[in-house]
């Protein structure tokens, strides 16, 4: 299936849903928050699955866009969507300056230093309680509005949610098939090869990262103004562990691999909720399960056996599929 009829699949879908169940719970509630962690694995899967840079302070990002929103808005009284560009702006320059030095490193040093910034900002938002409301986080945060239409209903805010999920998909996409892309891809595979190659690594991995972190603000904003409330664990440490095992589980370099993975974790706790005391330890079996049996990922290794239970099927009978003609 090509890139562009996989767009137009998951645009469907994603139109589809609320019509067909317009009042289930799974499609008005949980659905948003399964866009949100999409926007945010789509985000990720940019720095790690494509130029190969490993991070475990994305949720860093995601809580500065969602607190810059939050405190001016609620302290400062601003419109809400000033206060999101600004989220973004502040993000981004933070990304930018930190880029340079943290992603000269390589392997387990540079997932300790994106850890470690991942921290200080937790931190940070604990400890400066007189801006950020402190560990009791910030509430009665506005809502917002489209010259007059508020967004106020959990219907509403699937449909903005979900039009910015499709937005961010098809930015990655147009980012994957451009020369920037094939330089991110260059990247991941020899960062030297890639510099005799005539490619300015530095430039591109920097650009990857603040692109990365612009997106995982504007989910932060989104995400501050619909639950119109925000605390330092809406973006801790396990948020972005969290968030790397979406990446991984969908399939790394994998646009939708990583709106797969998005959605599966994000859905699959609110199913294994019937099973009470038992749930997290069937959680961390399917998890396990699908590791080890799809190590390239769910969503990559189901269409690679799809491609080949197809190619078999197209063969004739008593000949070889993999025999060249």
């Amino acid at each position: 299936m090509s890139q562009r009829k996989g767009f137009y699949l998951l645009t469907l879908l994603v139109v589809l849903l609320p019509l067909l169940f317009p009042d289930n719970y799974f499609v008005t509630v949980v659905a948003v928050s399964a866009g949100l962690n999409a926007i945010l694995a789509v985000s990720l899967n940019l720095l790690m699955g494509y130029a190969g840079q490993i991070s475990l302070g994305h949720a860093a990002f995601f809580g500065m866009g969602a607190y810059t929103s939050a405190i001016l808005t609620t302290k400062f009284a601003w419109n809400p969507w000033p206060a999101m560009v600004a989220g973004m702006i502040l993000t981004g320059t933070i990304a930018f300056f930190m880029a340079r030095p943290v992603l000269k490193l390589k392997g387990h040093y540079l997932a300790m230093a994106t850890l470690g910034f991942g921290i200080i900002i937790n931190i940070i938002l604990v400890q400066a309680v007189g801006l950020t409301g402190g560990p009791d986080g910030l509430g009665e945060i506005p809502t917002l509005s489209f010259f007059g239409w508020q967004v106020d209903t959990d219907l509403r805010w699937y449909i903005v949610i979900g039009s910015c999920m499709l937005l961010v998909v098809w930015l990655a996409l147009n980012l994957i098939n451009s020369r920037s892309g094939r330089a991110l891809r260059a990247l991941h595979g020899s960062e030297v090869a890639a510099e005799m190659m005539g490619i300015d690594t530095t430039a591109t991995k920097t650009g990857v990262f603040v692109m990365a972190a612009l997106i995982a603000s504007l989910a932060g904003s989104l995400f501050a103004h619909q639950q119109s409330f925000v605390s330092p664990d809406s973006c801790d440490f396990f948020f972005s562990i969290e968030l790397v095992t979406m990446v991984v589980l969908g399939g790394m370099a994998s646009t939708y691999g990583a709106v797969f993975g998005a959605i599966v974790l994000t859905f699959l706790p609110e199913l294994l909720v019937v099973f009470e005391d038992f749930e997290v330890m069937i959680f961390g079996a399917i998890l396990m399960s699908m590791m080890i049996f799809l190590p390239q990922g769910m969503f990559v290794g189901m269409q690679n056996l799809l491609q080949r239970l197809t190619h078999r099927r197209s063969a004739l009978p008593g000949e070889d599929p993999n025999e060249p003609a």
